[in-house]
């Protein structure tokens, strides 16, 4: 393994044992801390091991997305059954559940590189993505593991800052293995140093201590689903979740491929580059929780949305390699603070007794649109080029402007509550 990959493993490690000594959370949050970013390098070694090994091994360029798209396919899909494995097994035996099925799909993957089988690394992809569902279940886990409720920024904070190593470690591990064992065109060991990682994400999970959230209002009964996502508060919710993911997405599977394969940059500012964006999405953690608290949610979506907007007009002044490295730190930034948002105002939308329902809906809407925005970024790219793609991005960006502005004069007017 490389130094990088060695000083940000034992950095996690002692991040988790100094915040759980300094800072006042559950060890629950602690244990996320550690797993969720172990859990999530298989998104990052897809999108970018899988991505460069799929335009080697796929029958057309455009196909090169493809395991992206399935990735995220296949964890839109597992959303549902993820809720319901939590709600029947528990939130501790549902993620182990669902990192057992990430450790198949590195492997079903590692045999696509060794055997260049593109329908091994679809399938792989599949499963990566299906037990992402589980994975991202650990952050209403974390908000469920707090005793006041107004812990629960903090919680979510201290979780996505985990993410950091998430960016760190998957691709490193995918260039450690590259070359691990003799394969036509490389990363075989990727996979395998994947699997390693998901196991090591199982035995922290296993130390979780069961979470029994307080439940509110259960005498008076769970509310039907269409009476929960007819809320303003719910719909808000939901579209700054889906809209900050796939136009996070969108730009962020088609960079790696326009940066190495049509511009020709190296692979190694590729890597820095992915590598960057991934940091950029969870750093502004170490202080949304501040910023949350000082200009509140309404006005955190609106930047988010500002974020997004300087990262059109950077993208669109050139291709050299810090113009998609400023681009993707922006994208990363604006997917903050609207995924951040929407996080924390969903439990707004529902009681205790109604958490499953109305979680597997968000994420279910949530990578539905992030799937149909990888798989667009690849046909657009190399149909109609970089510009044209951003450009595809704006009406999309507006509207979630628009949306922003709309929760920022209904909770001025305290229109947006919580219905009981």
């Amino acid at each position: 393994m490389s130094l990088t990959f060695i000083i940000s493993f034992v950095l996690l490690i002692l991040m988790a044992a100094l915040g759980r000594h300094f800072i006042q959370l559950p060890k629950n949050i602690w244990l996320l801390f550690l797993a969720q970013p172990l859990g999530m390098a298989s998104s990052s070694m897809v999108v970018f091991a899988g991505g460069l090994l799929a335009t080697k091994i796929a029958p057309r360029p455009e196909l090169a997305t493809l395991p992206l798209t399935l990735m995220i396919l296949g964890t839109a899909l597992a959303v549902i059954p993820a809720s319901l494995a939590m709600k029947k097994f528990g939130r501790k035996n549902g993620t182990i559940l669902g990192l057992l099925i990430a450790v198949i799909g590195a492997l079903v993957a590692m045999q696509a590189a060794l055997n260049s089988a593109f329908s091994l690394l679809i399938v792989g992809s599949i499963l990566l993505g299906a037990s992402l569902a589980f994975v991202a279940q650990m952050r209403f886990a974390a908000i469920e593991s707090v005793e006041h409720s107004l812990d629960a920024p903090k919680a979510i904070s201290v979780l996505m800052v985990g993410g950091i190593f998430a960016a760190i470690l998957g691709p490193e591990v995918a260039v450690s293995g590259q070359n691990w064992f003799d394969s036509p065109y490389g990363y075989a060991g990727s996979f395998l140093g994947l699997a390693g990682l998901l196991l090591l994400a199982i035995i922290v999970i296993s130390w979780i201590d069961p979470i029994n959230p307080p439940q509110q209002h259960e005498s008076e009964g769970a509310r039907p689903l269409i009476k929960i996502i007819q809320q303003p508060i719910f719909i808000i919710a939901v579209l700054a979740g889906a809209i900050g993911y796939s136009v996070m997405s969108y730009v962020m599977t088609a960079t790696p491929l326009s940066m190495h394969e049509v511009e020709g940059h190296s692979l190694h500012s590729t890597k820095w580059v992915v590598q960057s964006h991934i940091i950029a999405m969870y750093l502004p953690s170490l202080f949304s929780a501040i910023l949350i608290r000082y200009i509140g949610i309404a006005r955190l979506m609106i930047l988010g949305c500002v974020t997004y907007i300087g990262v059109v007009f950077i993208a669109l002044s050139g291709q050299h390699v810090m113009h998609y490295w400023w681009a993707l730190i922006l994208l990363g930034i604006g997917w903050n603070f609207l995924f951040t948002s929407g996080t924390l105002l969903l439990p707004e939308s529902y009681q205790g007794n109604e958490r499953f329902k109305a979680q597997a809906v968000n994420d279910f809407s949530i990578f539905i649109v992030q799937a149909l925005g990888s798989l667009s970024a690849g046909i657009i790219l190399f149909s109609q080029g970089w510009n044209q793609l951003i450009y595809i991005s704006i009406p999309v960006i507006l509207i979630m402007f628009g949306i922003s502005i709309w929760y920022f004069v209904l909770s001025r007017k305290e229109l947006v509550t919580k219905e009981v």
